[in-house]
C-alpha cells in the first residue's frame, strides 16, 4: 500500500513541477497580501529558497495533507477491491466492468507508473540542485 501511495504521490509531483515550470500557474492571489501564485519560484526553492513560500503557508499544505490522510484518502465504505481503492462507492469509470486479468494488469501498470514518477520526481530535485538545463524542462 505504501509504495502505491507514494508512487501517486510522486505522479502528481512530477506533474506539477514540469507544470509550473511550463509557466503555467493557478490564477489569482495566493494570500491577502496579494502575492500571486507565479510569484513564489518553481521546484524546492518555493519550500527551502530565498523567497519560498511563508510558513504559515507550509503548515497549511502540512494540514491540508494530513486532513487529506485521516478523513478523505481511505476506505470509508469497506467494499474497496484492492489495497489503495478508494471509489468508496462514488466513483467507478467502468472498473467492475473489466474482466480479472486486465484489473490485474492494470494495477501493474499503476504500480510501474509510479515507480517510474518516483525517479523523475528525485531526478529533477537532483538536477535542481546541480543546476543547468534539462531537455523541454529548462533552465532549473
Amino acid at each position: 500500500y505504501v509504495e502505491i501511495k507514494h508512487g501517486r504521490i510522486c505522479q502528481l509531483a512530477f506533474l506539477g513541477n514540469i507544470i509550473t515550470r511550463a509557466g503555467l500557474h493557478v490564477p489569482g492571489d495566493i494570500d491577502t497580501a496579494g502575492d500571486s501564485f507565479d510569484s513564489y519560484p518553481n521546484g524546492l526553492a518555493a519550500l527551502f529558497g530565498e523567497n519560498s513560500i511563508p510558513t504559515d503557508g507550509k503548515l497549511q499544505i502540512v494540514f491540508f495533507i494530513g486532513f487529506l490522510e485521516l478523513f478523505v484518502m481511505k476506505d470509508v465504505t469497506g467494499e474497496n477491491d484492492f489495497v489503495g481503492d478508494f471509489r468508496n462507492g462514488a466513483l467507478d469509470f467502468g472498473w467492475d466492468k473489466f474482466d480479472e486479468e486486465t484489473k490485474l494488469s492494470k494495477r501493474g501498470i499503476e504500480l510501474n507508473q509510479g515507480r517510474a514518477a518516483m525517479m523523475g520526481i528525485f531526478g529533477l530535485m537532483v538536477h535542481e540542485q546541480l543546476g543547468g538545463s534539462l531537455p523541454l524542462v529548462g533552465a532549473m
